[in-house]
């Protein structure tokens, strides 16, 4: 792929990769349905199956193939007539709507596409190991420009996850779902501890939901869910969920369950922010988020979000947020982590809220996450390892204070109008000196400064007048 000189760079690579792993695995999936299925017929029209024009390693190649995937496979899937009960087809039309083929060459496509019909998706040994490859090739986004934003590292994800515990039954939503990080981690969590039998199975894929707004992450999520052996990736909608009014969010659309990663620092496109009651109305897209997900949790329900310190500090909009989370959930712990956990992506201080709705917040239990003693800070070659959050589980069963972990009551929080941006107090700040020392210290030096400028200026005055 890197001698097309179509493909540019990672993330069209990815997104090229992409939508050729789907067809092949769609394909290997409805073989199977098939054969245990009576009456089984694939989403996908017979002529444009991978088995059809891809399985054959001595299958048309070149300009044939080129013009084939150009002028009839990829027109054909975009414009697939969908009913309301084909979840799969569906899926396919999705997934197709703004897939783009890079490629120019359909020799070099020829040979890319004889290394995927290499893989059975069937074999749950391939399909696992195929599985990793994949994982690394989502983690390799984070280096993809933009495309980073869509990566949660793995190590954060399966924390959140392992702390929410989903079992099968609940209702699971991810609203900014970006590569299925969230999805994943839940699937293999509950099947690891709760999915003993088929219909524990069932329970589970049926309570999943997800929505992502852009086509690269949503296509590599629906791929994902694919390879986790997910039979109906549907409830990934590629779809913004920012869009929906807020209000017409009902009973009926409420969740027990939300983990997620929303976008920061981006913002909204002009009218998003009137979908929302005025006293939450923002273009900062994580505050639309926060009041959304407060919104969407049914009561008990309880969530799992990462923010960054703006929304711990921030006023205005964010104060009116923070005081509604902490009236309306029990926001009993928050997780803070280091500005380097998100490299390259982002540089910023990012937090790990943990709260339930139904009971006001009491009291918040505050962890200061640390990098491991040896290492400045975690980075592409030493990220963050799963590993590196036990002695945060260890303490969250029987919490005590301790070097890295403090609790603040909400009499506290409330004299500081709602500002969750706590230090640790156990961390004792350097002393800087008496504040007036240092203005003093400063004017003199300032002083100083223009007597210099002023005697350098003397001196090329005179020099120039020579």
């Amino acid at each position: 792929m890197r001698q097309d000189v179509g493909v540019d760079g990672d993330a069209q690579r990815i997104s090229q990769l992409c939508w050729m792993f789907f067809l092949k695995i769609i394909d290997d999936q409805d073989q199977e349905m098939e054969l245990m299925q009576d009456g089984y017929r694939s989403p996908i029209p017979k002529k444009f199956r991978w088995r059809t024009w891809a399985a054959d390693p001595e299958g048309i190649t070149g300009e044939e193939l080129f013009t084939f995937i150009n002028d009839e496979l990829f027109p054909a899937l975009k414009e697939l007539p969908v009913s309301g009960k084909d979840g799969r087809r569906r899926v396919v039309r999705d997934v197709f709507e703004d897939a783009y083929n890079y490629m120019k060459s359909g020799q070099l496509m020829r040979q890319v596409i004889n290394k995927i019909t290499a893989v059975d998706f069937n074999n749950l040994k391939e399909r696992q190991h195929f599985g990793d490859i994949y994982e690394q090739i989502l983690n390799d986004l984070q280096s993809a420009g933009n495309a980073g934003e869509y990566y949660t590292p793995r190590a954060v994800t399966s924390f959140m996850v392992d702390r929410i515990d989903p079992k099968p039954g609940e209702i699971l939503f991810d609203p900014a779902c970006g590569t299925g990080g969230f999805l994943t981690c839940s699937i293999r969590h509950m099947r690891e501890r709760y999915v003993k039998k088929p219909k524990d199975e069932q329970k589970m894929q049926q309570g999943l939901r997800a929505t992502e707004k852009k086509q690269l992450p949503h296509m590599l999520c629906v791929t994902n869910m694919l390879l986790h052996g997910i039979e109906d990736p549907s409830f990934v909608r590629h779809d913004n969920t920012l869009a929906r009014p807020y209000i017409s969010y009902t009973q009926s659309d409420r969740v027990d369950i939300v983990l997620t990663n929303p976008p920061f620092g981006g913002r909204e496109e002009d009218g998003i922010e009137t979908n929302f009651p005025k006293h939450f109305q923002t273009r900062e897209t994580a505050d639309l988020f926060l009041a959304l997900i407060m919104r969407l949790l049914k009561s008990d329900g309880r969530a799992a979000v990462v923010l960054p310190d703006g929304t711990l500090f921030g006023e205005g909009v964010k104060t009116r947020l923070k005081e509604h989370l902490l009236e309306d959930c029990n926001l009993h712990t928050i997780v803070r982590l280091p500005n380097s956990v998100f490299k390259p992506y982002a540089s910023i201080g990012t937090n790990l809220l943990f709260f339930e709705k139904g009971t006001p917040t009491k009291e918040i239990w505050y962890y200061e996450h640390r990098v491991p003693e040896g290492q400045k800070a975690y980075s592409m070659t030493r990220p963050i390892r799963f590993e590196h959050m036990k002695p945060c589980i260890d303490w969250w069963e029987k919490r005590e204070e301790n070097e890295v972990a403090w609790k603040v009551t909400i009499d506290e929080i409330k004299a500081r109008n709602y500002n969750l941006d706590f230090k640790n107090p156990h961390v004792v700040d350097e002393d800087h000196g008496d504040p007036a020392e240092l203005l003093a210290k400063l004017e003199q030096s300032e002083a100083e400064t223009a007597r210099l400028r002023d005697k350098l200026k003397a001196i090329l005055k005179e020099a120039l007048l020579r």
